[in-house]
């Protein structure tokens, strides 16, 4: 059982992940902040995205439907008065990240950690709204779905 204690050990976990495990890591970052998106087809890529039978086309339609909120609310980004759509944007990102099509990626970009990224930021902005139900270790919170994700796949 490995026990993930640090930034370095979670990124050389998901380094050494295949695609298809990078796209479930991923989406379980995105979804333990799932209720900070205002979009249900998020939410709905989310779940797509988690099966494991889900087809190609399938991932395709739930990448370009978190891909979209994404950008549309990518405006919101620098309104300093709403911090919830900002962590909205966020959500959708991380989601977008993790689906995001191989021959839309580089060698050097993984997937997970990217939305692991994202993840943070929105949990970032759902704190400084002041939300009393915000995750305060978004951090610790990754480290945790790392360890359970290895322990459920050997």
């Amino acid at each position: 059982m490995a026990t993930i204690s640090n930034d370095q050990d979670l990124r050389d976990l998901l380094e050494k992940l295949p695609v298809d495990q990078q796209r479930v890591i991923g989406l379980r970052f995105a979804k333990s902040l799932a209720h900070l998106s205002r979009d249900e087809r998020v939410k709905r890529a989310i779940e797509t995205g988690l099966h494991q039978d889900a087809s190609a086309p399938e991932l395709e339609d739930a990448y370009r439907a978190a891909k979209a909120w994404s950008t549309k609310t990518y405006t919101d980004c620098g309104k300093d008065t709403d911090w919830l759509a900002q962590a909205d944007h966020f959500v959708a990102a991380a989601v977008a990240a993790a689906l995001t099509p191989d021959s839309l990626l580089d060698n050097k970009t993984n997937r997970a950690w990217k939305a692991a990224m994202h993840a943070r930021m929105a949990n970032n902005f759902e704190l400084v709204e002041g939300d009393s139900d915000a995750h305060l270790d978004e951090v610790k919170r990754q480290y945790e779905i790392a360890d359970d994700f290895v322990d459920s796949v050997g």
